[in-house]
């Protein structure tokens, strides 16, 4: 599922495999437990969060929805809006490296954290809801708008547009494009090794993050809006 491994004070989070690393209640608490490793280390430094394979994430599991019809929709949807309000929590600068295709909720992990640097080739970053015909939860919708500009937000949500690493860069989505995976996450390590040479404290750190995205937090800590498929939905075909 994931792993984490600690370098000096910095910490990199990898989800394993060659899949499409979607998010099941396991693959969450996976997630969940390395983070709060990193919550509770007194000398953590930043994280970096990146994949192995084709994908960094397409998103909720589907075929786990599909496998388990009792289990009310709103169960992964809540754990998934506390997984990302983990990340906002977090008193450690964030990076996720993204080597691969980010799509829904992949791309939703993605901007929790503070900065994004993306592999340049055969990456896109896409939010599907739409062409699927599936709503966001208040909370979901927040944490989007929260990291996006105005121009670059219609276009992943009411465009559902397929942004590219150069395109992403553009609009101001991820900070810095590689031409391949291993130069990715090295500039996204080299660039936590930067900050964790800041010295800064850590509680201060996570404060500013919260006060620079007001109301963020507080969108995915109350679990609005269950996160239906409509009839009208693809996914209501499965």
């Amino acid at each position: 599922m994931c792993s984490v491994e600690k370098r000096g004070r910095l910490y990199i989070l990898t989800l394993l495999g060659e899949g499409d690393h979607r998010f099941n209640p396991c693959t969450i608490d996976a997630i969940s437990a390395a983070l709060q490793e990193v919550q509770d280390s007194p000398d953590a430094g930043p994280l970096v969060t990146t994949n192995q394979g084709r994908y960094f994430s397409n998103g909720l599991d589907l075929q786990w929805i599909s496998q388990n019809p009792d289990v009310p929709l709103s169960t992964l949807r809540i754990k998934f809006e506390t997984l990302l309000a983990s990340f906002m929590r977090l008193r450690v600068p964030t990076i996720a490296a993204i080597c691969g295709h980010a799509a829904a909720g992949g791309f939703m992990l993605a901007l929790a954290h503070d900065y994004r640097f993306m592999r340049g080739d055969r990456s896109v970053l896409y939010m599907s809801e739409l062409d699927i015909g599936l709503k966001f939860s208040k909370g979901f919708m927040a944490a989007i708008r929260s990291k996006l500009m105005p121009g670059t937000l219609r276009d992943v949500v009411l465009g559902a547009r397929k942004f590219s690493a150069r395109m992403a860069l553009e609009g101001g989505i991820v900070d810095s494009v590689s031409a391949d995976s291993p130069q990715t996450l090295e500039a996204a390590i080299s660039e936590a090794q930067k900050l964790a040479g800041r010295g800064w404290k850590k509680e201060i750190y996570c404060e500013l993050r919260l006060g620079a995205f007001p109301g963020v937090l507080e969108e995915l800590d109350a679990h609005e809006d269950p996160y239906n498929f409509p009839l009208s939905s693809k996914l209501s075909k499965l």
